[in-house]
């Protein structure tokens, strides 16, 4: 079994397994083991060597992930793709020559995604790699004053504006243009929020710092204060200070109590999670199964026509 120190995703082949090198094949493969009690176990499942295609995915996933989640509330850009499967997506569009930092899907909101399942439908010419990190030894890796700075949790703040502005729309953010439904849903979820006058929508909630995992009792560091903080936009940041003011933003962060979080705090804990990431690299028809609890994940830089599904559920 994995430690926190030396873990990497399990690497799941056709002859590791003694299955055929076919869809089929790891179709019959998951109906024989336990999944859930592996991917708790091994926290993250690369699979390779099957031929999964865009025609296959469906039957596949639907053994891996069934009842696939609707990517509402989400905060990063993406496309739905219905011609491959049930609420499928592309992985987050953001240009390619930047890294996408490590983060644990959606813990910014009042519920999140258990399961990721990631599908490589082109591999990128060079770099694009997934960086996936153990989140216990993230947080053992943190300098523990900033961890008991987090402790009480992190405020996010999030202005989604109502069809023209930067970052992502209300619309495009709830999959709906309906107000009633994102008030009904927003009402749920113990939230404070607003309609401004130019038709943003603003809303304020409180999530983790850290979570136990619900099966295995581990704490690992969960939650996305650098990709809401300016301080986690990189070169980006300056840019954006210069024409919006921090109430403007399409999105930041807090301490749950208000009080900002140094910059430097951000940058340690990216750099404290890159220092012990894996990366998987991928090759087309390849999957890659994790809890989203217990592993991080991010994106390389790269080149080419790489394109990266996600799908997720409870």
């Amino acid at each position: 079994m994995n430690t926190a120190e030396n873990w990497r995703p399990l690497e799941l082949t056709p002859s590791a397994v003694g299955a055929e090198a076919t869809p089929a094949g790891l179709v019959d493969h998951l109906a024989g083991i336990d999944l859930a009690e592996l991917l708790v176990q091994e926290k993250a499942l690369v699979f390779r060597g099957f031929g999964v295609s865009s025609g296959t995915y469906d039957a596949v996933a639907d053994a891996l992930l069934p009842q696939r989640l609707a990517y509402v509330h989400g905060n990063s850009p993406r496309t739905k793709v219905a011609a491959v499967g049930e609420n499928v997506y592309t992985s987050t569009e953001y240009p390619s020559e930047y890294q996408i930092s490590l983060h644990n899907e959606m813990s910014y909101a009042h519920q999140w995604p258990g399961r990721l399942l990631f599908y490589c439908d082109r591999a990128p010419s060079t770099g694009g790699a997934t960086p996936v990190v153990d989140g216990q030894l993230w947080l053992e890796s943190i300098d523990p004053a900033i961890r008991e700075a987090f402790a009480g949790g992190v405020r996010y703040t999030q202005n989604l504006h109502g069809g023209h502005g930067l970052g992502k729309s209300w619309q495009d953010t709830f999959e709906t243009g309906d107000r009633d439904r994102v008030e009904a849903f927003l009402d749920g979820t113990g939230a404070d929020w607003k309609w401004k006058s130019d038709g943003t929508l603003w809303i304020s909630q409180v999530g983790p710092g850290t979570l136990h995992h619900p099966v295995t009792g581990t704490e690992v560091w969960f939650n996305q204060a650098d990709q809401f903080h300016v301080a986690g936009l990189g070169e980006d940041a300056a840019l954006l200070m210069e024409l919006l003011s921090e109430d403007e933003m399409p999105q930041s962060a807090s301490y749950a109590d208000g009080t900002p979080i140094p910059a430097e705090h951000i940058v340690h804990v990216q750099e404290a999670g890159l220092r012990h990431a894996v990366d998987v690299r991928w090759n087309a028809g390849d999957l890659l199964l994790i809890d989203n609890i217990l592993v991080g994940h991010g994106r390389r830089p790269y080149t080419g026509n790489r394109r990266v599904l996600v799908a997720m559920s409870d």
